[in-house]
């Protein structure tokens, strides 16, 4: 469920989740386990309204690093202060 969760990002409008997964195989996977996940999200929340769209897109590309550098780039877009890890330890990308 996790990683189907973090092919792309859920879109919210209104009280419905949208949901965009690469293919039929993944729709199915995520509908298993849907109702529980929709439990969860209504008894936290406290919102009974709330649904859950899946649109099926074939053209979604999964974003994978493929390098050191790439997976630098990556870790330091989410958190720039990575440079400074890298420094204050003289951590090289290229060992």
């Amino acid at each position: 469920m996790e990683s189907l969760l973090l092919i792309n990002d859920p879109v919210l409008n209104g009280t419905t989740i949208s949901i965009e997964l690469p293919n039929e195989g993944s729709k199915l996977d995520f509908e298993k386990e849907m109702n529980g996940l929709l439990g969860h999200l209504r008894g936290h929340l406290h919102n009974h309204n709330i649904k859950i769209d899946i649109i099926v897109n074939e053209n979604v590309t999964i974003k994978k690093a493929l390098n050191d550098q790439d997976k630098y780039n990556r870790l330091h877009e989410i958190n720039p202060n990575i440079e400074l890890l890298r420094t204050t330890f003289g951590l090289d990308l290229n060992a």
